[in-house]
């Protein structure tokens, strides 16, 4: 008996769902337990119903379930497969770390550089700082369950943390200790195409769509504390905001 079998007859047992609604809940379960990989598509709907002993047509309908509400993807002449794809609310002003640890994902970087410094002319500008202001600059890789989701270079006024050892695996949390997160930001996304370095980092390959993202962090008082640039992967991220009339 396959471990999804096992998950369906623990709920029949005293569930009295719908069996297409309980068949939801091992498939949610079995994929909150890894059981499914990354890049693995789940059973096809035919092995799946003789497994189970159920219809084709309820494995359809909450398959179809899943479907809209994201946690699966499908693609014509593949299969289905569990959805990836991030969804970050380009309104909101949250970390990288947050943002994982809220959709249930294990969040680490793997560090590519840290240096301290003075600016350069266009961190001058962006960071409103003085010629020969002192930065620290964090450049790292950022994972989701082990997955490279962006290549992250951010500059930090030096004044905002105590060292560069002070930023372990979120650098907000980090500024947060100071008094220095911040609290508002300007963002602007544009598209581009992964190089080779690039997509060399991000396991992706060269010429795969990518997502840039420039953020300019202020502080309550004003003044600016950190200047980022993000490289995501395209087929992992997606930016999402909401718009009114008001």
């Amino acid at each position: 008996m396959s471990n999804l079998a096992e998950i369906m007859q623990g709920l029949a047992v005293t569930s009295s769902q719908p069996l297409y609604q309980q068949l939801q809940r091992a498939l949610r379960e079995a994929i909150d337990r890894r059981l499914f990989g990354p890049d693995e598509a789940l059973p096809a709907e035919r092995v799946l119903a003789q497994e189970l002993a159920i219809s084709r047509i309820t494995v359809r309908k909450a398959i179809d379930g899943l479907v809209e509400e994201g946690l699966l993807v499908r693609r014509p002449g593949s299969g289905n497969f569990i959805n990836n794809r991030v969804e970050k609310n380009f309104a909101k002003l949250t970390s990288f770390s947050e943002d994982m640890r809220a959709r249930g994902r294990h969040p680490r970087s793997n560090w590519l550089k840290r240096s301290e410094g003075t600016v350069t002319p266009e961190e001058a500008l962006r960071l409103r700082l003085s010629p020969g202001a002192p930065v620290y600059r964090f450049n790292r890789i950022r994972f989701a369950d082990e997955i490279p989701m962006c290549l992250e270079y951010a500059t930090i006024v030096a004044a905002c943390l105590p060292s560069l050892e002070a930023v372990g695996n979120s650098m907000y949390e980090a500024l947060e200790a100071t008094g220095h997160r911040p609290v508002r930001a300007l963002q602007r996304l544009s598209a581009l195409v992964l190089n080779a370095e690039q997509a060399q980092l991000l396991q992706a390959k060269p010429g795969d769509a990518g997502l840039c993202v420039e953020r300019l962090g202020f502080l309550k008082d004003g003044r600016a504390v950190e200047f980022c640039r993000s490289y995501f992967r395209g087929d992992l991220y997606d930016f999402v905001a909401e718009l009114s009339t008001a």
